[in-house]
């Protein structure tokens, strides 16, 4: 902690870092939380945190957040709630103002994506998703399932979109409906898994393809005993194999 923080060596303990991290086991619970926090953070110890941290947690709290979803977002993002107050504020302004109801987990999590952006960075990431062919309907869609996903590159988001798009089989519709799908890896989950349902609709073994939601959210061991498994005798352990190995080559 100390050598990815070494201000913390001219911190007073009582004035300092005591307080700090008094504050934290009171909002964490116990001070096996605020280790795992410190482990992933030291900027607590450093921080004002009645300044920041207590007044973010407070506002949030007030807005019907339960303290369960500020944890996580603590813990998940530990700098978000170090932001000036007023950009927390602000943030949650604009995620009502979207649409994104204060009762869905997804909320808190917009928050942040808000608030980690400029007004400028952010208006940026909406044009980017207007270039990519998604409408302001699309877009607020996504958001309002899969927020962290404005995090991301834009060129991948891209790149993922049209290559599902170009399978002939997968929609703008189904994409929009299932947001992290573009997050996905395609040589790693895609390219094994659709080139192995192209072989099954080629030998007639299967009708349909199963939706984009099953495509990439399947474990891989769901994934083969599902659509692998059942099939073996019929396509080859061979031509499976390569399959999947082909995909993991290219990663």
């Amino acid at each position: 902690m100390i050598s990815s923080n070494p201000a913390i060596l001219h911190l007073s303990a009582n004035n300092n870092i005591i307080p700090s991290l008094s504050v934290l086991k009171g909002l964490l619970g116990s001070n096996h939380e605020v280790g795992k926090l410190l482990k992933l953070s030291a900027w607590f110890v450093t921080s004002d945190l009645e300044k920041t941290m207590v007044p973010n947690v407070e506002f949030l709290k007030s807005c019907g957040i339960p303290m369960e979803r500020i944890n996580m977002l603590i813990l998940n993002y530990p700098r978000c709630l170090l932001l000036h107050p007023e950009i927390i504020k602000q943030s949650v302004s604009k995620v009502g103002e979207i649409g994104v109801d204060r009762d869905s987990k997804m909320f808190i999590y917009a928050v942040r994506i808000i608030a980690s952006m400029s007004k400028e960075t952010w208006e940026l990431k909406m044009q980017a998703f207007r270039n990519l062919g998604f409408s302001e309907s699309d877009i607020l869609a996504m958001l309002k399932k899969a927020p962290s996903l404005f995090s991301g590159s834009i060129e991948k988001i891209r790149n993922v979109k049209e290559y599902l798009l170009a399978t002939g089989k997968i929609s703008m519709s189904c994409i929009v409906k299932n947001p992290m799908s573009l997050a996905c890896s395609i040589e790693n989950r895609y390219k094994p898994r659709l080139r192995i349902l192209e072989i099954l609709e080629s030998r007639n073994l299967i009708e349909n393809w199963p939706s984009l939601g099953t495509i990439f959210t399947y474990t891989d061991d769901k994934f083969f005993k599902k659509y692998i498994g059942p099939y073996l005798d019929d396509v080859g352990e061979g031509c499976i194999t390569e399959c999947l190995v082909r995909g993991r080559r290219s990663a």
